[in-house]
């Protein structure tokens, strides 16, 4: 096949709200063979095929993040056109309906019913390497042994289920679960949103695959 053949790369951003490990994400997404760009630019991450929102500190430092970068505004309409957006780790906890830290409540973006609340665990927070138990039928972990490990960095999670899909022409989301001390949410699959509690930018071979599943969807 020739160059002008040849199929045109995904492009993903990366947004750029000053919270999360942006240069990683971006060498991940374009090892994988994504067009990656790094923006805080509203119609830049609108317009593009795929949207990786990062985050890494505290739920309401990158809520506040969120907000000041238009990005609350961005996800939801993004999601209302059916256009894929990816959460990573605190990332993926802010599309959740609340955060608790020390004490202090700060509203998600809502996106999915549900709290999130310190681990319970006798070492915190939970640092390394862990498994999952994916969910049946995943697109996200197509292709993984069940004894893949990813890497995960964090004090806080989910942990319980809380949307209910009582209409029968949707599908129902597809969890998967991870244990530190305590089960937790590890990945969700709804629709166009996809969320890791876990780094896979940061989980070799492993991760790869994820983003290359991904970047497959869109």
């Amino acid at each position: 096949m020739s160059a002008a053949q040849s199929p045109a790369r995904k492009k993903v951003v990366v947004f750029d709200y000053g919270f999360g490990n942006v240069r990683s994400a971006e060498r991940a997404l374009a090892h994988v063979g994504a067009d990656v760009e790094i923006t805080r630019d509203y119609d830049t991450a609108m317009n593009a095929d795929g949207l990786l929102v990062p985050g890494v500190g505290a739920f309401a430092a990158c809520m506040r993040g969120l907000r000041e970068a238009r990005g609350d505004w961005l996800v939801g309409r993004r999601l209302a056109g059916g256009r894929p957006v990816l959460g990573i780790c605190v990332g993926m906890q802010v599309l959740f309906g609340r955060g608790i830290e020390h004490g202090v409540e700060t509203a998600g973006l809502d996106e999915w019913p549900g709290t999130v609340g310190p681990l319970k665990a006798e070492v915190v927070p939970h640092m390394g390497w862990n498994t999952v138990r994916a969910a049946a039928d995943s697109q996200l972990f197509a292709g993984q042994p069940a004894d893949a490990r990813y890497y995960f960095v964090h004090s806080y999670a989910v942990h319980d289920w809380e949307l209910e899909v009582g209409n029968e022409h949707l599908a129902p989301p597809k969890v998967t679960w991870a244990t530190h001390g305590e089960p937790f949410v590890a990945a969700v699959e709804n629709g166009a949103l996809w969320a890791t509690q876990f780094h896979p930018e940061k989980s070799g071979d492993a991760g790869a695959q994820l983003l290359t599943n991904w970047i497959r969807t869109l």
